[in-house]
């Protein structure tokens, strides 16, 4: 039995398995639109939707960045790799899958495609996403800049994406995820896995901007070999129906090394799931998750995190903090540790509570409104700083959560 035809018998087999955290969805009344080819050119996009794109990070101009991906819905699509820089592809993942026969050694590798009935969908439903690889030894200075767009009513966004960076090289992405605006129910269904090698170093950033019907269930899973370093920054700033997000982080190498940074700032009715776990798997490997929730009116917020050791000599630590501001609104914080051998050093913290008293007298003392101290500690609590990435990139993460925080509140 070959690869592929062992994939879609596990995928039948789970295509009605609930998912295990978050809310379940019919996947029968949403419409799953052909593949798409790459004829998308961004010279050609409309004014909206260069606004949409570049809410979330995403430079239509192609400024400072490698290489850029976008796709709206799933037909139109662009891959491009702006300077050509040693070692980098950019290309779409069907083009890549039937370019390349060993990648097919990847597909379903980090992610188990019988893990759900959104993981069996993504397999037996048409889709494509991004392929993004850096070669052997390669240092992409500039980021990758990607965006996945969903426009069409009733319609299921399916995208399987495949990051590769191979040993000793450097790589940096930057994804956005986006609607333009009031539309009829939608899902973003979003397989990405992710491999970094001997050595390597990977950071990967995600902003989403969705609207108020959409649903995004990504299964996103990470394998890090020795001496290797993943580092992503995950934002939610804007309403959505419901997102469930879980990415596992599987440290397979000694020394290698991952951290997990959120942002959710809840609102209206939004439902969130959100989490993150480690597996550290090896001598030396290290990392850390660490969340911060920010849930006003309705919202309902289940922040996740799990850190597992199961060998001597690996550390990890795991930081939940919410902050509330609504008596409608709701946190939970659910942080698990599992040490499964001797030397195992795990901790954790984790605090949910409201925008403290002394903190607005201060700030109002100053001559303050109630309302600008409140933004102010808000921005605060959310800034997005991840230790370790280039100062340029640093910006332009500030940028887009600047941006969609001021188009959110």
């Amino acid at each position: 039995m070959t690869r592929l035809t062992e994939a879609k018998k596990r995928a039948r087999s789970a295509r009605k398995r609930p998912p295990k955290y978050g809310e379940d969805i019919d996947l029968e009344i949403f419409d799953v639109p052909g593949p798409g080819v790459a004829d998308l050119k961004l010279e050609d996009l409309s004014e909206r939707d260069r606004e949409v794109v570049s809410q979330v990070g995403f430079s239509p101009e192609e400024q400072g960045v490698a290489g850029s991906y976008a796709q709206f819905d799933n037909e139109s699509i662009l891959a491009d790799v702006m300077i050509r820089p040693e070692g980098l592809e950019v290309l779409p993942t069907r083009e890549a899958l039937s370019r390349y026969d060993w990648l097919h050694d990847y597909l379903w590798n980090a992610v188990a495609v019988d893990t759900d009935k959104f993981t069996a969908a993504s397999e037996l439903e048409e889709y494509n996403g991004y392929y993004i690889r850096a070669k052997a030894g390669a240092k992409i200075d500039m980021p990758v800049q990607s965006c996945l767009v969903v426009k069409r009513g009733h319609s299921m966004q399916n995208v399987h994406n495949i990051i590769i960076a191979e040993e000793g090289s450097e790589l940096h992405v930057i994804t956005g995820c986006a609607t333009p605006g009031v539309m009829e129910r939608s899902l973003h269904l979003g397989i990405s896995e992710f491999y970094v090698k001997r050595n390597a170093k990977l950071t990967f950033t995600m902003v989403h901007k969705w609207n108020e019907q959409m649903d995004v269930r990504p299964r996103s899973a990470i394998v890090v070999e020795e001496g290797g370093t993943y580092i992503s920054s995950y934002a939610i700033l804007s309403t959505a129906r419901t997102v469930q997000t879980y990415p596992k982080v599987t440290l397979s190498g000694r020394r290698a090394h991952a951290d997990l940074y959120s942002v959710v700032y809840g609102r209206s009715d939004s439902k969130y799931d959100i989490g993150g776990a480690l597996m550290l798997a090896a001598p030396g490997a290290n990392g850390k998750v660490v969340s911060r929730t920010i849930a006003s009116d309705r919202s309902d917020i289940m922040a996740r995190g799990n850190l597992v050791g199961s060998v001597s000599g690996v550390k990890g630590r795991l930081e939940c903090n919410g902050l509330i501001l609504s008596e409608k609104a709701r946190i939970a914080a659910l942080p698990m540790l599992e040490a499964l051998a001797d030397g195992v050093e795990l901790s954790h913290e984790a605090t949910v509570g409201k925008v403290g008293a002394d903190q607005l007298n201060y700030l109002m003392s100053r001559g303050m409104t109630e309302e600008e101290a409140t933004s102010l500690i808000i921005s605060g609590f959310i800034r997005l700083k991840t230790p370790g990435l280039p100062a340029m990139l640093q910006r332009s993460i500030d940028d887009a959560v600047k941006m969609t925080l001021e188009k959110g509140l």
